[in-house]
Parts: C-alpha cells; structure tokens; sequence
C-alpha cells in the first residue's frame, strides 16, 4: 500500500472525516476518534502470541484486523500516521504511575507523543488504557486543561514531569516523564519486557478499555467490567462466565473473538 492508501484505510477505521492538514484541530480530531474506535487491550500476551511493533504489524492489527493494542502498538501507529500527515513528532519515554505510591519506581516502558505545532509543544498519548488522551494537552507546568473527557495538568517535581488527571477524589499520577525521547530500539526492549517478562503486569490479568461519548470510559480488567464518567465515579458488574466474556468483548469493545477463546491468566479462573 502507498501513503494514500494507509492513510485512507486508517482513517476509515477510526472514523475520521476531517482534514489531513498538520494543525491542532486534526491532531485533536485524531485523538479523539482513534481511542473511541481502537482499543487498548492485551489479549494477544494471553493468548501466547508474540507482540511485534514494527509498524508493518500493527498496521495489519489494528488497522486490517480491526484489534486493538497496547502503548508500543497504539502510539506506534498514531506516530507513523502523524509523520506521513506532516506533523512534527517525537516518540517520548515515560513510567506509569496509576495507583503507584511516588516511592515505588515502575520500569519505563511506556511511550507517548510529542508534537511540536507552531512554537508550542502538544503531548498526546492514545495508549494509556483507561486514561488515553481524548485530545492533546500542551506541555505547560501547572496548567489545569479540560479534555474531550477528563483535566489534565502537567506538575515539575524533583526534576521529572508527572502527567495527571482529575478525578472527583482529586489529582491522580497517569505517568512520570523526562522529555527524554524514546527512539525504536529502546521500544523494542520495554516492549519485550512487557510482553515477556513473568511480572510484566500484562502477563497476570486481561485489561481491556476504550473511550466513550460525553466524557465516558469502558474498562475491563479479569472479570470487573466498569463503565465510568469523566470524573472517575465508575458503575461496576461482574462477568460471571466464558461466553459473557466474549460477548462484552463483542459488545463494548468491538472485538469479535471465537467462542470458545481461553485467556492464559491467573486473574480469569473460572468457577
């Protein structure tokens, strides 16, 4: 496929109609209707299957296949498509800190975007799971910035960046940051250790999230399904079986898998 055509295909599979011309307003328009349309999810390390970034691969995965991924595939694609649109972006390394405690470390295998548009730097990131970015924040320091979904900021402390959201209970830690870019080898190597490593978090339980209409999030981890609204107040419903696994999957997700599929993980034991 030429550059027309994998952008045209990959505009068809978000749903996107608008311009392709390098601005905010695109860059916004793409957020948003990439993580309404591609999940984030890591069914493919459940079921034993080998994670490969090359953009090649996840443009058949997520683009062809209609799946959905995780930050290295997510973020992969949405850079690659960013770059053929003209923008000037740079891959970002960053540790998640989601219900981490400030003196826990985690490992830096995380990657998120920056891009630079007219003199000012845009960072976005459709690869966080249930707190993708539904549209781009600038990089300015105690900046409190509404989204499609939830405010954002971005604090300076003890010479890291620490990106967070607003929830109704306060300001919660999304990642930890140092500008510092993440170039391909070091993706391949953070993204080995995900997929592969025994305490990868993604090798213990299934994480599946997308983002909703009017500030809404959809999240599923092991068998706990949650519907939440953009102030992090969240509607919870157990999934009680196989079959209703894979119809949530179907339902909320739009990932159509066969009936009788087996996720290999200690968080899915079924009574």
């Amino acid at each position: 496929m030429d550059h027309t055509q994998i952008l045209d295909a990959y505009m068809d599979r978000i749903g996107y109609k608008g311009s392709h011309n390098p601005s905010l307003d695109v860059l916004n328009g793409i957020t948003s209707a990439h993580v309404r349309t591609i999940p984030f999810e890591n069914l493919d390390i459940l079921l034993g299957k080998k994670i490969n970034i090359n953009v090649d691969a996840v443009f058949e995965k997520l683009v062809i296949q209609k799946r959905g991924g995780y930050c290295f595939e997510q973020n992969g694609l949405l850079l690659y498509v960013l770059k053929l649109l003209g923008f000037q972006v740079t891959p970002i390394s960053a540790r998640v800190r989601l219900e981490k405690p400030r003196d826990f470390i985690p490992p830096r295998t995380h990657v998120f975007l920056r891009v630079e548009i007219a003199g000012n730097s845009w960072l976005t990131d459709v690869g966080v799971g249930g707190v993708s970015l539904t549209s781009a924040i600038q990089l300015i320091e105690n900046l409190e910035q509404k989204t499609n979904h939830e405010t954002r900021r971005i604090v300076f402390e003890k010479n890291r960046y620490f990106h967070q959201v607003l929830y109704a209970s306060g300001w919660t830690d999304v990642c930890e940051f140092t500008l510092e870019e993440m170039p391909e080898i070091d993706r391949e190597l953070a993204n080995w250790y995900t997929s592969s490593h025994p305490k990868s978090h993604f090798k213990d339980r299934l994480i599946v999230a997308m983002a909703g209409d009017d500030g809404k999030r959809f999240t599923l981890v092991n068998r706990e399904f949650s519907e939440r609204d953009r102030y992090g107040l969240a509607i919870k419903t157990e999934v009680k079986s196989p079959k209703e696994l894979i119809q949530i999957l179907k339902e909320k997700f739009n990932l159509t898998l066969p009936p009788d599929t087996e996720f290999l993980t200690p968080g899915l034991q079924w009574k």
